[in-house]
């Protein structure tokens, strides 16, 4: 591929080095040595013992760090539990956040308190943030999902009382759900490391469920004769938050991301809605849609109904050439893990479309990576750094715009004939 300048990167180590790095966690060296000492341990007992029970004994118990190694080999190839707490609220189906969350409801308001930190402590989250878990009815698509919105520290702090945040949307991969971003991905962590470090932005995390079911694939489309996923996703949800939440409107100001099929629906979506999203970040994306999957009974589905004009209008190679040269094209940035050839094939593709359009499209390869967990949260630090600083950009031109705008307003109010005083 040659030297690509800036708009290609390797992956850089953007985080200080964790504490978590020197403790027993579900990656680390130290794990497998340990199981294999007490493997080797428990294996020289049944061979040297000379009682039948205490032979049969220390062979069960050889089973179970066999087991383990195996399970942790796994998780490490894939990249998939970086600590036990991710493991713990994964397995358990608890999302982890350093401040409380709950239950609520989006369309009954029940938990605008929080919104200012009114209903949670304050002073932690100034310092911590805070995520909320909502569930949101679409008013177009009919759908009910179960959404995660991260507000960052920021957002409690009263140098940043009057300001309207921007807002990442994150799309997860399939299988997967929400909350992977939270507790697998690490998202809200990485972003506050860069934001203290003042190498990214504040801005509100929307982390929705963007299936609606284990087995249900829908990549974010509007399934003919079926859930109007992309309406919700890029219409309704972003419309609701808007009323909730201190964020911009749906424009410049808003981002989408995703990884593997979350990297198709960031792609499709902000190519569909030029005008709702102004950045996008694709990790391991691919960008012509499969079959879409449903459930009850579980089958393989045509996403359009084999209507040939729907599926080039959702097919961002396609998109990208169609595109009327008026149109204000979101931004976008790139990454795959450096030994998936397929990644990088696609990536490669669709960087070469989008460079007839966009000057610099930066493409991140991680070495070493494949289609995994451990490759996109190498990628996340440096996708946040450059979307966050582009979205904050779009923010302040929005507030100066409205700023300008409300100038002009109470100059026409003041130079008004003031109403004549009633007679007595």
């Amino acid at each position: 591929m040659g030297a690509a300048g800036e708009g290609q990167r390797k992956h850089e180590h953007d985080l200080p080095p964790d504490p978590e790095d020197w403790v027993l966690e579900p990656q680390s060296t130290a794990l497998f040595v340990i199981l294999i000492l007490i493997f080797g341990a428990l294996m020289w007992w049944m061979l040297v013992t000379r009682q039948p029970v205490l032979r049969l004994l220390a062979a069960c118990l050889a089973f179970l760090p066999a087991m383990l190694f195996g399970v942790a080999a796994v998780n490490k190839y894939y990249g998939y539990y970086q600590t036990w707490g991710a493991a713990a609220a994964d397995l358990t189906g608890q999302e982890t956040s350093a401040a409380p969350h709950g239950p609520g409801d989006l369309a009954a308001g029940s938990q605008a308190d929080r919104l200012d930190g009114t209903g949670i402590s304050l002073r932690w989250a100034q310092v911590l943030g805070d995520t909320m878990r909502l569930t949101v009815t679409g008013r177009q698509s009919h759908i009910t999902r179960v959404v995660y919105v991260y507000l960052p520290p920021q957002y409690f702090q009263p140098a940043y009382k009057s300001y309207r945040f921007p807002v990442i949307e994150l799309i997860h991969g399939q299988p997967g759900e929400p909350q992977d971003w939270i507790n697998v991905v690490g998202v809200t962590d990485i972003l506050d490391h860069l934001a203290n470090r003042q190498l990214a932005q504040p801005a509100v995390l929307l982390m929705p469920d963007a299936n609606g079911g284990e087995n249900v694939s829908l990549q974010c489309l509007n399934q003919a004769g079926g859930p109007q996923d992309l309406t919700y996703l890029a219409v309704d949800l972003p419309d609701q938050i808007t009323h909730l939440v201190r964020v911009q409107p749906p424009g410049p100001a808003w981002g989408v991301a995703g990884y593997s099929e979350g990297g198709f629906c960031a792609a499709n979506m902000a190519l569909r809605f030029p005008d709702r999203y102004g950045y996008a970040g694709v990790l391991s994306g691919y960008f012509v849609p499969f079959n879409n999957q449903l459930a009850h009974p579980i089958r393989q589905v045509n996403p359009f109904g084999g209507n040939r004009a729907q599926q080039r209008e959702n097919t961002p190679l396609d998109e990208v050439r169609a595109l009327p040269p008026s149109t204000i094209m979101p931004q976008f940035w790139l990454g795959a893990g450096a030994a998936s050839k397929l990644d990088v094939a696609n990536a490669e593709i669709f960087r070469q479309e989008l460079q007839l359009r966009q000057a610099d499209v930066p493409l991140t390869l991680t070495p070493g990576g494949g289609h995994t967990m451990m490759t996109w949260r190498a990628e996340v630090p440096p996708m946040l750094r450059w979307m966050t600083e582009g979205l904050a950009r779009a923010a302040a031109k929005a507030a100066s715009a409205q700023e300008r705008k409300d100038s002009v307003l109470a100059a026409q109010r003041a130079h008004s004939p003031a109403r004549a005083a009633p007679l007595r």
